[in-house]
C-alpha cells in the first residue's frame, strides 16, 4: 500500500536524503558476502579487495569473480564483432527499429549541445579555451534484474558526438550465453561503440581503471549501477574519472486537483518497478486525488509482473504527501532535489521558474517520466540522492575536457604583472613573485 503522509512526517522518512555510507545493508547480503569472502565484511571492503585483485591479476581475476558471483565461467572477456552482429540479426523487427529511433533522437538532442573552443584577441594577446574529447571512455550497461539496452544508448551515443575516439562497454554476462544480453549487443552496435566486454559488477569497473589483458584502460566511467558498481566508481575517482555515483532511481511528481489519477499512479508504479530501494513520491495539495492515486496504485499493481519489487520499493522509500499548497510542494521538491521532476498540474510551464533542482522537469500528461527514459532524447543517466543540487545528467560535456589557452604579450605583462606579483608576496610565495619581476625588468 502507497502510504499518504503529512508534511511533517514525510520530511522525517521519505523526502529525507541519507549518505551513501548510511544507507542500511540487509542482513541477507551481509551474509551473501560472508560466504564470499569467508569472514564478515562490509560491501566497501568487499569492492575494495576486488578492485585490487582485477589491478593485480587482471583477466584472472575477472573470470575468478564472475565464477564465484555469477556462477559463469567466461570463455572470451571481448565479444567479438560476428557475435554482436549476431545479436543484431537476432532481435525482433520492433525492437530494433525502437532503439533506432531512440538513437536518432538522442543524437539530435546531444548534437544541440554547445561545446566549443574560442579564441579572443585583442591588443595584449590571446586568451581562449580548447575543447578536446576525452580519450578512452567507459559505458556501464546493468544487466542484473533487467537488461537495459537504452543506458548504452544514453552513454554511448552522447560521448560519440562528443568525439571520444573510443568508447567501450561493459555488461553482465547472462547465464544462458555466457554473453551480454543481445539487445544490449545491438545497441552497442547501433550506438556505435568500438568494443564491448563481458563483465559486470566491481570488478568490470576495475577493468575499465586499470585495465587488463582483454580490457583497454579508459579515462572516465560511466553509467548507472547496482550498490557494488558504485561503490567501485567511487574507489577508481583519481585514477580515472566518473560522472557521479548514481544511487536508486527516484521520481517526484507534483499534481494539483487537475490531474489524472491513473496517470499519476501508472508514473508512479513505472519508476518503483526498477529495484526494492527505488521512490516514488507524490506531492499534492488535493487530499481527494491523493486517496484516488493511492487507490489507482494498488488497482493497476495486480496487473504488473513485478509485484514482489512494487510492494517493497512502495512501502519502504514511497509515499503521497499531501502539501498545503504547490508551493510548499515546490520547496519540498527543491529540498529534495529529485532524479526526475514531474508536473501534472494545469499549464506547467507557468511553473518553470520555481524548480531550482531537478536531474530533469517533465512538462505535463504527454511528457512523462517513460518517454524520457527511452526516447525523448536527453540522456536519462540522471543525478540522484539529491546531487541535482550541484550535478547534471550525462551530457556532451561529460565527455570533453576545455584547455585553457593564454597567449598573452609584452603589452599584457606590463599592465597585469605588478598585480600578479603583489598577490604572490601576499601569498609568501616568493619564487612566483620573481617569476614576475624578472620578466617586468628584462632590457632586450
Amino acid at each position: 500500500m502507497l502510504r499518504i503522509l503529512e508534511p511533517e512526517t514525510a520530511e522525517q522518512t521519505i523526502l529525507k536524503r541519507h549518505a551513501w555510507d548510511d544507507l542500511p545493508v540487509p542482513e541477507s547480503l551481509l551474509a551473501r558476502l560472508e560466504g564470499l569472502f569467508g569472514e564478515r565484511v562490509t560491501p566497501d571492503e568487499a569492492v575494495r579487495r576486488i578492485l585490487d585483485d582485477v589491478r593485480r591479476s587482471g583477466d584472472r581475476a575477472l573470470r575468478d569473480w564472475t565464477k564465484r558471483i555469477d556462477a559463469i565461467d567466461l570463455s572470451a572477456i571481448e565479444v567479438t564483432s560476428a557475435q554482436i552482429e549476431s545479436a543484431f540479426d537476432s532481435l525482433p523487427a520492433p525492437l530494433l527499429d525502437s532503439l533506432k529511433l531512440a538513437a536518432r533522437r538522442i543524437e539530435d538532442f546531444h548534437r544541440r549541445q554547445p561545446a566549443i573552443s574560442w579564441i579572443h584577441n585583442n591588443r595584449e594577446g590571446t586568451l581562449g579555451q580548447l575543447v578536446r574529447p576525452i580519450p578512452r571512455v567507459g559505458i556501464y550497461a546493468p544487466g542484473g534484474t533487467a537488461s537495459l539496452p537504452s543506458s548504452v544508448l544514453m552513454g554511448v551515443i552522447p560521448a560519440k558526438v562528443a568525439g571520444v575516439p573510443f568508447v567501450a562497454v561493459v555488461s553482465p554476462p547472462q547465464r544462458e550465453s555466457g554473453l551480454p544480453h543481445p539487445a544490449v549487443l545491438a545497441a552497442a552496435h547501433i550506438a556505435g561503440a568500438d568494443a564491448v566486454y563481458c563483465a559486470g559488477g566491481a570488478q568490470a569497473i576495475g577493468a575499465l581503471a586499470f585495465g587488463t589483458e582483454s580490457v583497454r584502460r579508459v579515462d572516465k566511467i560511466c553509467g548507472p549501477g547496482n550498490l557494488f558498481t558504485t561503490l567501485a566508481k567511487r574507489q577508481v575517482y583519481g585514477i580515472v574519472g566518473i560522472d557521479g555515483l548514481p544511487g536508486p532511481t527516484e521520481t517526484l511528481v507534483i499534481a494539483d486537483e487537475s490531474a489524472n489519477p491513473e496517470f499519476a499512479a501508472a508514473d508512479l508504479l513505472a519508476q518503483a518497478e526498477h529495484d526494492v530501494l527505488a521512490s516514488a513520491i507524490l506531492l499534492t495539495p488535493s487530499r481527494a486525488l491523493a486517496e484516488k492515486v493511492q487507490a489507482a496504485v494498488a488497482r493497476q499493481m495486480e496487473a504488473l509482473e513485478r509485484a514482489e519489487i512494487l510492494s517493497q520499493s512502495l512501502a519502504n522509500n514511497s509515499g503521497i504527501v499531501v502539501t498545503r499548497d504547490l508551493e510548499q510542494a515546490f520547496d519540498f521538491a527543491n529540498d529534495y532535489a529529485p532524479e526526475h521532476l514531474c508536473l501534472l498540474v494545469r499549464n506547467p510551464w507557468e511553473h518553470i521558474e520555481r524548480v531550482q533542482n531537478a536531474g530533469g522537469v517533465f512538462l505535463g500528461e504527454n511528457s512523462f517520466e517513460v518517454l524520457g527514459d527511452y526516447v525523448a532524447g536527453p540522456s536519462h543517466t540522471m543525478p540522484t540522492g539529491g546531487t541535482a543540487r550541484f550535478a547534471s545528467p550525462l551530457n556532451v560535456l561529460d565527455f570533453v575536457k576545455i584547455i585553457s589557452l593564454v597567449g598573452l604579450n609584452e603589452s599584457a605583462l606590463q599592465a597585469i604583472g605588478p598585480a600578479a606579483e603583489v598577490i604572490a608576496r601576499e601569498e609568501r610565495l616568493t619564487a612566483h613573485a620573481a617569476a614576475v619581476r624578472q620578466r617586468l625588468d628584462y632590457k632586450d
